[in-house]
């Protein structure tokens, strides 16, 4: 795949949660909440600000991050569904 996000924005693959229940039940697809966390696969040369210099970008590919519930816009990829949202939207890193 050959996409860079441009400016503070940052491209996500969803990371799928768990499919049952703590007691074993079987949680169906139109009942799941999509998840809020996400791998980070590649990211902007960041924002300038008022001066024109390059603010560096706090993520970097491979992070696994939180991020919102209706955070970034749903894009897809090579068949692949993928997320783009800006650096902002993203609530932080996953250690």
């Amino acid at each position: 795949m050959m996409f860079t996000p441009l400016h503070d924005r940052v491209l996500v693959r969803r990371i799928e949660g768990d499919e049952k229940t703590s007691g074993g039940l079987i949680i169906p697809d139109n009942a799941k909440e999509k998840p809020q966390e996400g791998e980070v696969v590649s990211v902007g040369a960041g924002a300038k600000d008022d001066a024109g210099e390059r603010i560096a970008m706090d993520v970097k590919a491979g992070d696994k991050i939180l991020f919102g519930k209706w955070s970034g816009t749903e894009i897809k990829i090579d068949s692949e569904e993928l997320m783009i949202m800006k650096e902002s939207d993203i609530l932080g890193i996953m250690a």
